[in-house]
């Protein structure tokens, strides 16, 4: 029995933020500080996020005591990730661009004439030439 007892008195509890190969992240879960921070930024409520995310009371809590406690660290991380994210978007938008714009010269598959001058049809009429 007593060695039961002594066993209990050494675990420590896990922290519940921890840094991944994400960056800081709620334990147990994919949930990255930056997610959370998009809410906070956007005004949310810590009940709403925790609804929303579906977070104990206690993960929420320890949440906003983390980003409280490490609030310039947390903040200067969670703007290279808009960056990031950003630079992301850019280059998807303009490889995509360029690639549609590519896709848009080349002449109709065989059998899709009749398909190609429907939607030209639709689109003039909606005014979208």
């Amino acid at each position: 029995m007593s060695d039961v007892h002594s066993l209990s008195e050494t675990v420590t509890p896990q922290p519940t933020v921890g840094r991944t190969s994400r960056g800081l992240s709620i334990a147990g879960t994919r949930i990255t500080l930056y997610s959370i921070m998009d809410y906070l930024h956007a005004g949310w409520p810590p009940h709403l996020i925790r609804d929303e995310f579906n977070l104990t009371d206690k993960q929420i809590a320890d949440v906003m005591d983390y980003i409280e406690t490490h609030r310039d660290e947390v903040e200067t991380e969670y703007q290279a990730v808009l960056q990031q994210a950003e630079e992301n978007r850019h280059y998807w938008e303009t490889r995509n661009k360029e690639r549609l714009a590519r896709i848009a010269t080349l002449p109709p598959k065989p059998g899709q004439e009749e398909l190609r001058a429907k939607l030209q049809a639709a689109r003039a009429k909606l005014g979208m030439s």
